[in-house]
Order: structure tokens, then C-alpha cells, then sequence
């Protein structure tokens, strides 16, 4: 009895020890994220064609040369749609209306025997496919560029039951000013039914102007027009008509039709704007329901820097009012991040809450009352990643548990989808798996 009571001390100075190993890496029961499953990983991916999307309970994945399902409990595959014949994906839409999403595609340019190039289609076709079955609803043809098929953001939209497309050059930016092309204003922006494809408006736009993104929500349809080669407008159109609500410049100073713009809101319109040039606007602007500026975001601010070029850790929530962003700073000899709520009508800050030690900020999901976050753990490669619940009111921290395993592996997370208790981070580009779903544990 005596060696076993001895056996029963060691063996339970082992547990404490080991106790106090998992918790140092946050991996706990109750305190731990585990994986639920992950899609296999993507070889031979293009940097165009990209996109993801949460329908229910299946979650869906848009490459340049085909849509894949999964079922976002089990990671089971549900059904694959395919471009026909050599089309690539260019374009698809961010958003899905009801169960609808859009899809860009031609023809790419190829090379010959002799190694001459021949022309391509271009991104001359659009497709309405069903997220839920996979079935393609229609498609119809628009005015394709050069034939070079690139990342073209902001091509087609969805919302309001609409099918929404600019039937432009997509390549005016890149030519000579003795070779670009133009369509008719009343022939640059058109709108479909979203689920059968009949025609329902073309926009007028003014004369000299061409429509170069396009977004859609459930009350208007928005679009950045550059006009006469030389300034970045916004416009708004009527979801029954199409007929031009207003239109404002998208600067109080004129914005260099050069710049990268892309929408990150329909309703209230979001923009982000990044100058060719460095000393140029680099901000997020926010408009009200009749074309008014409100809230202006500078990238390099007084609540830290918030990245150019990362998607997946800006948002704007569900009721339109707040910008969230992780943003930025340095602190002691490191980064620090913090994630930062801004009102849209403003600009102001509302909240800043720091995340913990050098944990760096990768994708955030505003879904109702909440913010969820997932944090790299930097330095502290035990810990893997991790996640962070927040207030969105009030930015407080509801909870907070550690992945025994890397999610991003080393790479750009792309979105970030939360599906009851899972949480799915998702990836797009050459050797990462474009889902891997986790639990709490």
C-alpha cells in the first residue's frame, strides 16, 4: 500500500505538471480551440478567380478555375461547379445575395508553337451559379478588356435581387490615352434579375465617364466612376430603374484616377483608397444614404496603422455604423496590435482594446453583439494561434483561447467565417488549404 500511495504522489505531481504545461499554452479544456476538420490543400492556384462564401451551412470556395462546396459541419465535399472549356475565373462577386453569387470568366491568352501570344477572350462572360446546389442559373456576355485575365475587384455585385455588372474596359488605366475604349454611358453599367437573368436596367451615366467598381445592397446599387480620364467620382443608382440618385466626387480634393479604389460597404458606402503616389490618400471614406461625406479612417492614424493591403482585418459591422480594423504600433522593441472601433459618421474612435503581448492580429468577424479575432502568437511558438472574443459595443474581451495547432501557416488569411461554435479560417493562393474549421475545447 505504501509504494502504491508513493506511486499515486508521482503519478499525480506528473498530472500537476503537466496541467501546468497545457496551461502555459493556453490549451485547457474550456480554454482551447481544437480542429474540426480542413479542406485539402490547393495546388497550382492563380492570384485571380479568388473568393469564399457562408450559405447556410455550407461553405463555399471560388478558385480561377472552379467553385467548390463544403459542408461547414464536417468539411465534407457537396458538389464542384467547373468553367466550361479553357475559361479562367477573373472576378467573382464578395458578396451572395439570398443563395446567388456571380462569377467572371473568359478566355486567357495562350501561347502558340512558336511561342507567340494569341489573343484571349478576356473576362467577357457572367455567371449567376446557386451556392446551395452548385447549378448554374444563367449567364450572360459583357465588353471584355485586353484579354489578360488579372484580380479584377469590384467587377460584378450582388444585392437587392440584382445581378449587377460594369460592361467595361478593364484595362483603361494601363493604355495609351490614343487606345482606350469606352462604351456608351448608357450601356457601362447594367442589372439583372439575380435569379433568372432577364434584363432589368441599363445606367446612365454622364457623358465621358466610365463606371470602374461597382457594389450592391439591399436599397442601391454604387459605383466609382472615373470621369474624363482625370477624377474618381461616386455614384448612386435606383434598384427599379437604375436611374442616378447623386453623384459626389469621392475627395473634397481630386483623387488621381490611378488610385486603388475598392468598396468595402454597399449600405452605408465604404471605400478604401490607396494613391499611386505615397503622399497621396490612403483612408477609408465613408458617404450617407444621399452622397454626404461622413467618417473619414486614415490608414496612419492616431489609434495606430492599419495595413493596405489586408482585407481580413478591416470590417464594417451589421448595422453599418462602425468601422473595425486591428490596426498597428510600436511598442517596447516589438509591434504591438489592438483592434480599434471607429463610428462611420465621424471618423472618431469609439474603443481601442490592445491584444496581449505580441500577439499579432490576422482576420476579424463582426457578427451581432461580438468581435471575433484570430491572433498569430508570435514569439511564443508553443501557443500557435489564437482568439479573441469582443464587445462590440464596448470592445471589452468575452473570452479567449488558445489553437494547438498553426492555422495560417505563415500566409495571408483571406476571411474569416464563424458558423455557430466553429470558427473557419480561410486562405487562397498556391500550397494553403482554403478552409480549416475549429472548435472549442
Amino acid at each position: 500500500m505504501a509504494a502504491l500511495a508513493g506511486t499515486l504522489v508521482v503519478l499525480g505531481g506528473a498530472g500537476a505538471i503537466v496541467g501546468g504545461i497545457l496551461s502555459d499554452m493556453g490549451l485547457l479544456p474550456g480554454d482551447s480551440m481544437e480542429l474540426a476538420w480542413q479542406a485539402p490543400i490547393d495546388r497550382g492556384a492563380a492570384a485571380y478567380g479568388n473568393g469564399d462564401w457562408l450559405v447556410g451551412d455550407t461553405v463555399v470556395r471560388s478558385r480561377y478555375d472552379a467553385v467548390t462546396a463544403f459542408d461547414a459541419g464536417s468539411g465534407q465535399r457537396r458538389w464542384e461547379y467547373a468553367v466550361p472549356g479553357r475559361d479562367e475565373i477573373c472576378a467573382v462577386s464578395k458578396a451572395a445575395d439570398g443563395s446567388v453569387a456571380l462569377l467572371a470568366h473568359g478566355e486567357k491568352a495562350k501561347a502558340d508553337a512558336d511561342g507567340e501570344v494569341e489573343q484571349g477572350g478576356g473576362c467577357a462572360t457572367v455567371t449567376a451559379l446557386d451556392l446551395t446546389s452548385g447549378q448554374e442559373l444563367w449567364h450572360t456576355r459583357r465588353a471584355p478588356g485586353t484579354g489578360e485575365l488579372t484580380a479584377e475587384p469590384d467587377l460584378v455585385a450582388t444585392g437587392g435581387g440584382l445581378a449587377v455588372l460594369r460592361d467595361a474596359d478593364d484595362d483603361w488605366q494601363y493604355e495609351p490615352s490614343e487606345h482606350r475604349r469606352s462604351l456608351r454611358g448608357d450601356q457601362a453599367l447594367r442589372a439583372f434579375d439575380l435569379r433568372t437573368g432577364t434584363p432589368r436596367w441599363k445606367a446612365a451615366v454622364a457623358e465621358g465617364c466610365v463606371p470602374h467598381r461597382v457594389a450592391a445592397a439591399a436599397r442601391q446599387v454604387v459605383a466609382v466612376l472615373v470621369c474624363e480620364r482625370t477624377e474618381l467620382t461616386l455614384a448612386a443608382f435606383d434598384l427599379a430603374d437604375g436611374k442616378q440618385r447623386w453623384t459626389v466626387p469621392l475627395d473634397r480634393r481630386s483623387v488621381d484616377p490611378g488610385a486603388d479604389v475598392t468598396f468595402l460597404s454597399a449600405d452605408p458606402p465604404v471605400v478604401r483608397v490607396v494613391a499611386a503616389e505615397t503622399s497621396g490618400l490612403r483612408a477609408y471614406l465613408a458617404f450617407g444614404p444621399d452622397g454626404r461625406p461622413r467618417g473619414r479612417v486614415e490608414f496612419d492614424g492616431d489609434a495606430g496603422k492599419i495595413g493596405e493591403y489586408e482585407p481580413a482585418r478591416v470590417a464594417v459591422d451589421g448595422d453599418g455604423g462602425r468601422l473595425l480594423a486591428v490596426t498597428s504600433t510600436r511598442c517596447r522593441k516589438w509591434q504591438c496590435d489592438q483592434v480599434v472601433a471607429f463610428d462611420l459618421s465621424d471618423g472618431r474612435e469609439l474603443w481601442r482594446t490592445a491584444l496581449h503581448d505580441q500577439d499579432e492580429g490576422l482576420a476579424l468577424r463582426p457578427a451581432g453583439d461580438r468581435v471575433t479575432v484570430l491572433v498569430d502568437r508570435g514569439l511564443k511558438q508553443s501557443r500557435k494561434e489564437g482568439l479573441y472574443v469582443l464587445d462590440a459595443a464596448t470592445g471589452d474581451e468575452k473570452d479567449r483561447r488558445s489553437y494547438s495547432q498553426d492555422v495560417d501557416h505563415g500566409k495571408p488569411v483571406a476571411d474569416l467565417i464563424v458558423h455557430g461554435d466553429l470558427v473557419i479560417a480561410a486562405q487562397s493562393g498556391e500550397g494553403v488549404r482554403p478552409f480549416a474549421a475549429y472548435r472549442p475545447w
